[in-house]
Formats: structure tokens, sequence, C-alpha cells
């Protein structure tokens, strides 16, 4: 044996080697790539469901949103026609009942004015901090007590 039929054995032993590495590497690779294709083909019919079950409830959500849009303008048009009720109300029989008010505390207080009139000869009075004095009895200058 010479010199170069013994590296010819020898390259050919590593390309051997290398060849069986490779092929190793590539039904590894061919493993992972069926897996791959395997996990893809469950996820796409995972998906396609979920994707038509969220579009079906993004269009309920929309519909929702439309009514209760609607409901909101509704209550705002509820609202705007009691507000000018209400001005209406008010401006209509609040006046007239201030009138009728004053005038029933007037009558009240000229009735009761002479009823006391009547009883008491002067109903004339003064108040004075909170306490009531005829117009007959003297009064104190508010500095100076007794």
């Amino acid at each position: 044996m010479s010199g170069g039929e013994v590296a010819g054995i020898l390259v050919a032993v590593f390309w051997a080697i290398l060849v069986s590495f490779l092929a190793v590497a590539l039904a590894r690779l061919a493993q992972t790539l069926r897996a791959t294709t395997r996990l893809v083909a469950d996820v796409t019919e995972q998906a396609v469901p979920l994707l038509a079950d969220a579009s079906a409830a993004v269009r309920s959500a929309q519909t929702q949103i439309d009514r209760v849009d609607a409901i909101a303008t509704d209550v705002q048009e509820v609202t705007s026609n009691a507000s000018a009720l209400s001005t209406t109300v008010a401006s209509t029989f609040g006046g007239p009942l201030v009138k009728v008010a004053a005038f029933g505390y007037g009558v009240r207080r000229a009735l009761a004015g002479r009823k006391d009139d009547v009883s008491a000869g002067d109903s004339r009075r003064t108040v004075i901090v909170g306490r009531t004095v005829s117009r007959r009895e003297k009064r104190k200058p508010r500095g100076k007590r007794d």
C-alpha cells in the first residue's frame, strides 16, 4: 500500500462519515418540518373557526353600539323636551303662584292684625335685638344696661 492508496482510503472514510452526519441532519430536519407542518395545520383548523366567531362577535357588538347610540339620542331628545317643559311650567305658573302666595300671606297678616287690634289695642310692635317691644314702651340705649 502506497501513500496514495492510504490517502484515498482516508478521504473515502472521511466522506462516508460526512455523508452519514449529513444524512442524520437531513432526517432530523425532515422530522422537524413534518412536525411544523402538522402544527400549522392544527393551528389553521382552530384559528379559522375562532376568527369566524370573533368576526361574528364584532358584528354583534357593532349592532349593539348602534342600538345604544339610538337610545342615547332618544334620551337626549327627551331630556331637552323635559327641560323645555320645566322652563315653560316655571314661567307660566311661577309668577302667578308667587303672587297668590304673597296675596294669601297679606290676607293672613291683615286678619291677624285685626284680631290683635280688637284684643290689644295697638298692634304695632318694634323688634329690637330678638325681642318684641310695643311702641309705647320707652326704648333704652343699646350700650347702657341697668
